[in-house]
């Protein structure tokens, strides 16, 4: 089912990119993340109240085939910069994505505290809040969030710094689902 959506969306996009008017990319980038911030979609990240430089970085990575992703590569194909400005500033000012409801594991919570506080995330995450190039974590999709990590673990996604791989180089498997839970049920200051 994931892979019929994936061929619509790519099969939207490999439109000449001159064909589709800015509003209509626009349209499509929150067909999958969310009109209002919040993806629906598995393993699609939710991008509401993200930091817009942040947002600005991805968007120039994926344009210029730095962070390879198709369906993103298509969508921001032919932008211009300040095209992808527009953008990320538009996302940016999506409201944030809430945390997952319901009660949480209150051993599990506290054992990724220690954990965040080992790996000190905090100190670019900003309490889960993200800022400038660092992106926000409270309220994440779960799946999201671990199959990132795997990827930063395995070095299939790297980052404009080495810092990502040299933190996550020593979580294993069961910590970074640990590390998902947490953040996906968590509420950074001001959220």
């Amino acid at each position: 089912m994931r892979s019929v959506a994936v061929a619509a969306t790519l099969a939207e996009l490999s439109a000449p990119a001159c064909a589709q008017t800015f509003q209509e990319r626009l349209t499509l980038c929150l067909t999958c993340h969310g009109e209002k911030g919040q993806s629906a979609k598995p393993e699609v990240p939710s991008l509401g109240a993200q930091p817009a430089f942040y947002l600005l970085i991805q968007l120039y990575m994926f344009r210029e085939r730095q962070r390879v992703v198709e369906v993103m590569n298509e969508a921001t194909k032919g932008l211009t910069d300040d095209e992808l400005r527009k953008l990320a500033d538009i996302v940016s000012k999506l409201p944030q994505p809430p945390p997952v409801e319901g009660p949480a594991d209150d051993a599990r919570m506290e054992r990724t505290r220690v954990l965040i506080q080992q790996h000190r995330c905090n100190f670019c995450h900003q309490n889960l809040a993200g800022q400038e190039n660092v992106p926000r974590l409270a309220g994440q999709r779960e799946d999201y969030l671990v199959k990132t990590l795997h990827e930063y673990k395995t070095n299939i996604r790297r980052g404009y710094d080495a810092s990502m791989a040299a933190v996550i180089y020593p979580v294993n498997d069961t910590q970074s689902r640990e590390l998902a839970y947490f953040r996906a049920r968590a509420r950074c200051a001001g959220g």
